[in-house]
């Protein structure tokens, strides 16, 4: 049996604190690809032997091997197991005789006993039954070929029903796909009754429905106990080098990358512990983008023990970015803390104003005492890929209604809505109690939608961004990431130099109105295309003026709750009680609706924020001279070609010679370089300058 390959796992171990409790993700290609080969391993052997006719003497088979398992396939039909007893050689046809026999043939030889004080006394399943198959070779046409000499399918003994028989020694089979997997959780220190319960779980099967049992996983642990003592050793001193070899690549980076930092702990023995890292762009993007952070925990490594984590933002074009990345030796509280402290150092002190995480407690409490004026977001797509493991089996077939309702509650806006509906789905379901339900409820105030509407998110939320997050994993890991090729795979991914960047984007106008000409100059096509969106419903929106000045404003034809808009015109302070801008930093169509009634033109300076402007790009601006918008691009390039046009069509020559300046002027442009990396440089310098 040789080492599993699989290095890097997503994290399994429930964050209910149930040891006995496991997360089985949804969309898991190991997992998936082994529940399919499971379920036809369990259906395929009594679907084949359908076909199986009881053997007689006389027939024949091109090989013995098709013998053994046709005779295979009747015995598992009929309720017993078979086994090869003796074969008879010659020296011209070589083996010449085959017989196979019923598992409960002959008798067993009484064994010397060893000098023990009570030696264990095995009770033998053979009890000289005499049904059997026998084999013989013959020559015909100069090809061998096998025919049944003798046969019989008498039995002295009991035999067995379908799920009685699969349970024979004979039809036990551990797989290869599971064989790697319960090494991987041996190693990890999972005990035999916990590695069976993984295993049903991922595969969705009911217990005692494996193709194997316990002492199956116990004896194939032991067989292979004494490679992995063997290959302890080796892989001591690879996790050793390899670590090392990461400090080492950090030492040599800050060479090449000046704004590179990193830190790392040891523990009493002298050896790396934790270590974290992050790069001169991270840093610098982090002056603009780091509003709202990401810390993805998602995996962790079998082979060197170390959990990995990410910290990700989002740009003002909707992307998402690396800005650390941490390795830890356990996933406590304290380590937990250790990464946060080691974070904020690389971004000297300046703490996010929400942080993203999967549900764990640990993180939770570094969370609380590390950044104190930290808003705390649990994902609700970390959330959404636990529910199936937690509720799938003990509700069964009312799982997906179960799960729609709760995807629905997860939405609401209102506390006192969530509150009662969430009473009503518990009881709807007979959730209590409930160690899962318990433990969404105590944390609701972290990933329900109606607590977290007023937290600044950046739209974080969406679906898009959370794929992104998962892509960037994929890329940087793979089965075979060493630590190594995890830091040369994180540093091409952080570099935002040598990423490709999208041309800029033309927005067209779609209303005509001017605060939607003036946004277009001033915010990335991703932001004006969600501010463009609400200025585009704000028309369907009727406004009703309160005697303090305020507006209560609703759809014309009543598709949503109205909403509730404070209008302070000192110093033009607009708040609505959506909450939309408090949550995403774009302004909202009910306060959009009220900016238009009181005659605005262009949205005030503050509701164009910073981290959404064209301005504050990484990598899209040149310097000063060519911070034009694309708006002022396309009117530029529209006077100059419709001048260039009228000129051209004075005459035959002048046309002519317009035609050859272009179409060279066009292929020099396209053998231009896409990225400059001066202009870069330049852009990203005048942001962390700002």
């Amino acid at each position: 049996m040789k080492p599993s390959n699989n290095i890097w796992i997503r994290r399994q171990q429930c964050p209910c604190g149930d040891w006995k409790c496991y997360v089985k993700y949804e969309g898991d290609d190991p997992a998936s690809v082994s529940s399919l080969h499971v379920k036809s391993e369990i259906t395929s052997s009594s679907s084949s032997s359908e076909a199986v006719f009881t053997p007689y003497v006389g027939q024949i088979f091109k090989t013995d091997d098709d013998a053994f398992e046709y005779y295979r396939n009747f015995a598992r039909k009929n309720g017993f197991s078979i086994r090869k007893a003796r074969s008879t050689e010659s020296q011209n046809l070589g083996i010449y005789r085959r017989d196979f026999v019923c598992y409960r043939s002959g008798f067993n030889q009484p064994r010397k006993k060893a000098n023990v004080e009570h030696p264990r006394e095995r009770k033998s399943v053979r009890c000289g039954c005499d049904a059997k198959l026998y084999l013989t070779k013959e020559i015909v046409d100069g090809n061998s070929q096998w025919y049944v000499s003798q046969f019989s399918n008498v039995h002295n003994h009991e035999l067995l029903e379908d799920d009685q028989v699969r349970l024979l020694p004979a039809y036990r089979k551990i797989q290869e796909a599971d064989q790697e997997r319960i090494f991987l959780l041996s190693k990890a220190g999972f005990p035999v009754n916990r590695i069976l319960k993984v295993l049903e779980l991922e595969k969705g099967v009911q217990p005692g429905q494996l193709p194997f049992i316990e002492k199956d996983i116990r004896n194939f642990i032991r067989t292979c106990k004494k490679s992995v003592q063997d290959n302890d050793a080796l892989l001591n001193e690879k996790r050793e080098n390899d670590i090392l070899e990461l400090l080492e690549a950090c030492k040599s980076m800050t060479e090449r990358d000046p704004g590179f930092v990193y830190d790392y702990t040891i523990d009493e023995n002298k050896k790396l512990e934790n270590i974290a890292w992050s790069y001169g762009d991270s840093v610098r993007a982090y002056t603009v983008f780091g509003d709202v952070v990401a810390f993805d925990t998602t995996y962790r490594s079998i082979t060197y023990g170390l959990l990995l984590g990410v910290w990700f933002g989002m740009d003002n074009h909707g992307k998402a970015i690396f800005l650390g990345c941490v390795l830890l030796h356990d996933e406590s509280s304290q380590s937990f803390a250790w990464a946060l402290q080691a974070f904020m150092r690389f971004m000297r002190g300046r703490c996010p104003q929400t942080i993203l995480t999967d549900i764990d407690s640990g993180l939770r409490d570094a969370i609380s005492r590390e950044l104190t004026s930290t808003r705390h977001v649990i994902c609700i797509w970390h959330v959404l890929s636990k529910i199936s493991s937690w509720f799938s089996l003990p509700l069964g077939p009312q799982y997906e209604n179960f799960k729609a309702e709760f995807e629905m509650l997860s939405h609401l806006e209102s506390v006192e809505d969530f509150e009662h509906q969430w009473n009503i789905l518990v009881a709807r379901f007979g959730l209590v109690p409930d160690k899962h339900i318990d433990l969404l409820y105590s944390s609701r105030e972290s990933w329900s939608l109606s607590y977290i509407r007023g937290y600044f998110l950046a739209r974080t939320l969406t679906a898009e961004f959370s794929v992104a997050l998962e892509s960037f994993l994929k890329r940087i890991l793979n089965a075979q990431t060493c630590l190594q090729v995890l830091f040369e795979q994180v540093s091409i991914a952080a570099n935002f130099g040598s990423q490709t960047r999208e041309g800029m984007q033309y927005m067209n106008v779609k209303t005509g109105m001017p605060i939607e000409e003036h946004a277009r100059n001033i915010l990335t096509p991703y932001a004006f295309s969600v501010l463009q969106h609400e200025i585009v419903l704000s028309v369907q929106y009727a406004t009703t003026e309160m005697e303090n000045g305020s507006y209560l404003v609703r759809h014309y034809k009543k598709l949503d709750e109205e909403c509730l808009v404070i209008w302070i015109p000192d110093d033009e302070q607009i708040h609505c009680s959506c909450k939309e801008f408090d949550h995403s930093g774009i302004l909202c169509r009910h306060s959009l609706r009220v900016l238009m009634v009181k005659n605005y033109f262009q949205l005030p300076e503050k509701y164009h924020l910073l981290r959404w402007r064209l301005e504050s790009s990484l990598g899209y601006l040149a310097d000063e001279n060519a911070q034009s918008s694309a708006g002022d691009c396309a009117q530029s390039f529209n006077t100059l070609t419709a001048s260039l046009l009228t000129e051209s069509l004075v005459s035959k020559d002048r046309f002519n010679y317009v035609h050859r300046e272009l179409s060279r002027l066009l292929e020099h442009v396209r053998n231009m370089p896409v990225i400059d990396e001066y202009a870069m440089n330049m852009a990203v310098n005048s942001i962390s300058d700002s």
